[in-house]
């Protein structure tokens, strides 16, 4: 009689692969999980009461909320601009195509605060290329929500892409050429067929963009002006109350910018199906 069980291969499991797991687990408990609770253990030194003055102070609501206004603005022009691109880049050849691809990277590489200064330097009410122009119609970039807006969106740009990128290459096109051979149009084709099978994708590129757009702070300190009630953040406010020796209230404010991260990155990736891990 044949033999139908299934060979399953060498056992690698030795005393190189435990130590490396060992490696890896302290590494990450020392870089991430060591001082994530020590901010969370410093903003809970004094029971509930930093975190209590946190939400009772109106500027550090004004900061906790233009935070999350910025961040949502973020993830939607990079989700659309995301998904765009990603298709583009995989479904259609053009000459510059690896030039594109190499620039989607450029955020990853340079420093926000480069990112910070190149946006003065073109949206400048004064100085800048096309800060004159944009304030002559009552459009004020730098120093102001537009100019934070577009900070926080470009440092988080590739996020988005190069999570659809993968998925939208592994599904292939077949699907696609199906459904506008019987007829379908274009939108009915992505919304019935290419987007539920880059969901995933998108979803995963979607919280990986709201966790870096909440923890942005290089390019919107420059940016911004960081003027208390107006263009402070909830990342330059904890700036702020630590230099200002408000510890409490700065450790208070980065515990609850870290759990939001967290929060999100967590349930997403338990809710997501085991098939799409």
């Amino acid at each position: 009689m044949a033999d139908l069980s299934v060979h399953r291969g060498p056992d690698r499991r030795g005393p190189g692969t435990y130590a490396l797991r060992l490696v890896v687990v302290a590494y990450l408990f020392l870089l991430v999980a060591w001082p994530l609770y020590l901010v969370g253990r410093n903003a809970f030194a004094n029971g509930f009461a930093d975190l209590a003055a946190l939400l009772t102070d109106p500027d550090a609501r004004h900061a906790l909320s233009l935070t999350a206004q910025v961040a949502v603005a973020s993830v939607v022009i990079n989700t659309v601009f995301g998904v765009g691109i990603s298709l583009l880049l995989v479904r259609y050849r053009f000459s510059g195509k690896r030039v594109l691809n190499a620039l989607l990277d450029l955020p990853l590489s340079v420093s926000p605060i480069v990112v910070g200064l190149a946006l003065v330097l073109v949206y400048n009410g004064r100085t800048g290329w096309f800060g004159p122009t944009l304030e002559s119609l009552g459009i004020t970039v730098i120093f102001s929500g537009p100019g934070i807006v577009m900070a926080t969106a470009f440092v988080a740009l590739p996020l988005v892409i190069r999570e659809v990128v993968p998925v939208l290459q592994e599904v292939g096109d077949e699907q696609e050429q199906a459904a506008r051979s019987l007829g379908a149009s274009a939108g009915q084709t992505f919304f019935r067929i290419t987007l539920p099978a880059i969901k995933w994708g998108v979803i995963y590129g979607v919280v990986l963009c709201l966790a870096r757009s909440l923890g942005e702070f290089g390019a919107v300190k420059v940016v911004s002006g960081n003027v208390l009630g107006s263009t402070r953040t909830a990342t330059l406010m904890v700036e702020e109350k630590y230099l200002n020796f408000d510890r409490g209230g700065a450790y208070a404010t980065a515990f609850l910018l870290a759990l939001v991260a967290v929060a999100v990155i967590v349930s997403i990736t338990l809710l997501r199906p085991k098939d799409h891990r």
